[in-house]
């Protein structure tokens, strides 16, 4: 056998070698995972019950399971983590009541997976501690800064509404939570319109005065999103995390000292403010029902009546197709 025919025969063997690899191995779980895995984006922000899952690790540990890596990015608020799941940028997110409402009015194909209850004294209309307004009727004329799309805007809406003003009696200013916070350091608004964990921080570091809270005006739900061409292809992905929410939640609920610590590293608040944002915050992740989805219907109306958003919307269209 000269050089030549000895270098086909080495190739010839290496090659049924490859593939007698190949077929061994196809049928191993680990070999079939690695060959299969996807990512599950999910978008979260710093603060609430999807960081303080983050931080345990155990979804990540569920899902490896199942071929499953999970990639998380960080917003400063609700809007653009929507906007974001509406480019595709992510598949799973957390957000207040009104970003949903504002997506939906722009077109996003997104589907309302579970929420969390009634949170009511997390956000609030705050004052500066030398300030002389003493109640919302003063803010008549005033200004007032907001996320725009964010939670707190129908908050104020509806706060407004029980002083005797109509939203068209101040100046909003549309800012997110870190220009916010330092025009209403500066005196450059009158009032801030704030949600936890910002809310406490303005208490807690700048004697913050609260105008009025959530109680007997809003929910302030949190809810859990996706896309909906991602849930619908991922159903068991779907369930799978919400079981993992509901047990960090339900963790949570009986550990606030340790998800306070667990939270104050993420956000980089003192443990002090954000348990006082923890104590406020209301657990027990569930699947989104009718009930809620009709309190959701009601936001959607009266956003569309003072034409913040677009048009109307029928808010059920984002409800779930499968049960999860």
């Amino acid at each position: 056998m000269n050089a030549n025919d000895k270098r086909l025969a080495k190739r010839r063997t290496l090659g049924l070698l490859s593939a007698a690899v190949g077929a061994m191995t196809s049928g191993l779980p680990g070999w079939s995972l690695a060959q299969n895995r996807s990512t599950l984006r999910i978008g979260f922000q710093k603060y609430g019950t999807l960081t303080v899952l983050k931080a345990r690790g155990t979804l990540e540990k569920r899902l490896a399971a199942h071929g499953v890596d999970v990639k998380w990015t960080e917003f400063p608020a609700g809007p653009v983590l929507l906007e974001g799941l509406n480019v595709g940028s992510i598949d799973f997110g957390t957000v207040g009541e009104a970003p949903p409402i504002f997506a939906q009015a722009a077109g996003a194909n997104l589907v309302y997976v579970a929420n969390e209850p009634p949170a009511p004294l997390s956000e609030a209309i705050v004052v500066p501690k030398t300030s002389t307004l003493k109640a919302v009727a003063d803010l008549k004329g005033k200004k007032v800064a907001l996320n725009k799309g964010s939670n707190v805007h129908y908050l104020l809406v509806k706060a407004l509404e029980k002083a005797g003003l109509e939203y068209k009696d101040i100046q909003v200013v549309f800012l997110p939570p870190s220009d916010a916070r330092a025009a209403f350091e500066r005196g450059s608004v009158d009032a801030w319109v704030i949600w936890d964990p910002f809310l406490a921080a303005a208490e807690k570091q700048l004697g913050a005065r609260i105008l009025a809270d959530g109680r007997g005006l809003v929910s302030n739900h949190q809810f859990f999103l996706a896309a909906r061409p991602y849930a619908e292809k991922n159903t068991d992905i779907i369930r799978i995390v919400l079981d993992e929410l509901v047990k960090v939640d339900e963790w949570s609920s009986k550990n606030l000292k340790e998800v306070a610590s667990i939270l104050s590293s993420q956000v980089g608040l003192p443990a002090d403010v954000v348990e006082l944002a923890a104590n406020r915050y209301s657990y027990g992740v569930a699947p989104v029902g009718e009930a809620v989805l009709a309190e959701q219907q009601k936001i959607a109306d009266v956003f569309a009546d003072l034409k913040l958003i677009p048009k109307k919307i029928n808010v059920s269209d984002a409800a779930p197709a499968a049960k999860l």
